[in-house]
């Protein structure tokens, strides 16, 4: 397998995957019981999130459900009605993470069916920030943290109150921990807390057909955004790599992702993802050395997939986000020297 290419997160909070007008692809049995649905997302190159389908005597389950759209549900019922069941049977959606591309739809097919939904109790506890008024007060907090310039942090501000902060995010019915098995008939389903993407990121292990459901945490060609750590001693980073450890050892058959395709080996695609990280963590050292002392500067000096100096709005504060990420993961191993303040600074650290 190749190794991921350098990225920039897109709406999903992963890369782009190809030209955004080419059709989806079609509907698929993964195996017996188990199918594949292709859900359009709006406004990204993405194009579409994997919504996964479990059939039971009692009806269908979903993992994930999707964006918030007309298209996007009418896409689902489509799906489901393909492999000859409806919205209205669904009895349960459980949601990898809280992202809108996978938990949007959650509550409209709550309406549709009664089904429940299930989250994580960390990605649970996000929703009342989300709702808040300001749309997203923390990243420009991390920008200011980060050493932007005022001009681009004044940007960022008109986006922000450009845009309508009301929200009425569905709640969770369901709170799964690390090891639950959800209540999916004839299936023995169970939850790994991967954190990292998000706070509350769960991927699903099933050992009949041994697959394993991995939202965003693994995907076949793109890394996941890791976002920067919102509280002082946090470590994104750190968790997101310990998360890959968890997936080692289940002897998977095939992964099944929220995003791109299907794939097989899984352990392969793990080793791919801890090297690419190794490859970030030399870049932002090497701008350390070459001068570089806030995040803004060492996200300047990275490789993404798109030039730092084309990027604006969220796509850079993304971008910022990760950098900081990478400089608290170094940090936390000793090998880079954190100065807070409002604007944090870093160095490398000097050898004992």
């Amino acid at each position: 397998m190749t190794s991921p290419a350098p990225h920039v997160p897109d709406s999903g909070g992963t890369a782009p995957t190809g030209h955004p007008n080419r059709p989806l692809p079609p509907v698929s049995q993964v195996r017996p019981g188990v199918w594949s649905i292709p859900v359009p997302l709006p406004n990204t190159s993405l194009r579409y999130v994997l919504v996964y389908v479990f059939e039971t005597d009692a009806g269908p389950y979903l993992v994930d459900a999707g964006w918030d759209t007309d298209e996007a549900y009418d896409a689902l019922a489509s799906g489901l009605a393909g492999i000859g069941t409806r919205m209205q049977d669904v009895q349960g959606v459980l949601v990898t993470h809280i992202h809108p591309d996978h938990y949007g739809l959650a509550g409209r097919v709550r309406e549709a069916s009664g089904a429940w939904i299930s989250l994580h109790p960390a990605d649970a506890a996000v929703i009342p920030v989300l709702e808040k008024a300001d749309p997203d007060p923390l990243g420009l907090a991390m920008l200011r943290r980060a050493g932007a310039p005022q001009d681009v942090l004044d940007r960022q501000h008109r986006r922000l109150r450009a845009l309508d902060p009301r929200r009425d995010m569905p709640k969770p019915d369901v709170l799964l921990e690390d090891g639950d098995r959800p209540a999916v008939p004839g299936w023995e389903l169970s939850a790994i807390w991967t954190p990292g993407h998000s706070p509350g990121h769960l991927c699903f292990w099933e050992p009949r057909h041994r697959l394993m459901l991995t939202g965003d945490h693994v995907l076949p060609r793109i890394t996941p955004n890791v976002p920067p750590p919102r509280d002082e001693g946090a470590d994104t980073l750190g968790d997101f790599l310990r998360s890959l450890d968890r997936l080692n050892g289940w002897g998977a058959s095939e992964a099944l992702p929220a995003h791109e395709r299907r794939f097989t080996d899984l352990e392969g695609r793990l080793a791919d993802l801890r090297r690419h990280h190794d490859q970030r963590f030399e870049e932002v050292l090497a701008a350390l050395e070459a001068g570089a002392e806030v995040a803004w500067d060492v996200a300047a000096h990275m490789h993404w997939s798109r030039p730092w100096g084309g990027m604006e709005g969220f796509t850079q504060q993304a971008a910022v986000g990760e950098a900081f990420a990478h400089l608290r993961a170094l940090a936390r191993r000793g090998l880079v020297h954190e100065e807070p303040g409002e604007t944090v600074r870093w160095r490398i650290a000097e050898r004992s």
